[in-house]
């Protein structure tokens, strides 16, 4: 398995950013993907994942970006997305997309838990 990160950019604060991960290989719908970030001079945080319950996805977010960020998937489940809005200055940080092929209704927030990590993307957000 294979991802692609991309989307980051330099936004003021309150601005929107979309993230786009692109995955190739043997991933599907049921398959977990997620967000984490790293800011400098911190350890990488969760962020988003996305789960399966057998009927749904399932989306599990950091307390310190639900209601900003909304994670989503396209139509072939091969590529997630986070869209990100009022965006603050600690949101600034190298965002990572995660995936795993165990299906998990309630998503892993420990980085160890997922198995295939894309090469980051850079947000940076002005104040």
């Amino acid at each position: 398995v294979q991802l692609q990160a991309s989307g980051g950019g330099l936004v003021q604060a309150g601005d929107s950013l979309r993230l786009s991960c692109a995955a190739s290989g043997r991933i599907d719908s049921r398959n977990t993907m997620g967000w984490f970030r790293q800011a400098p001079g911190k350890e990488r945080e969760f962020v988003a994942a996305d789960g399966w319950s057998g009927t749904g996805n399932t989306p599990l977010y950091a307390d310190s970006v639900k209601g900003r960020f909304t994670i989503s998937r396209d139509n072939a489940k091969t590529t997630i997305y986070l869209q990100m809005s009022s965006l603050k200055y600690e949101d600034t940080a190298v965002y990572y997309c995660a995936a795993d092929r165990q299906t998990y209704t309630y998503p892993p927030q420990r980085g160890s838990d997922y198995e295939y990590w894309g090469q980051g993307t850079q947000v940076t957000v002005s104040s």
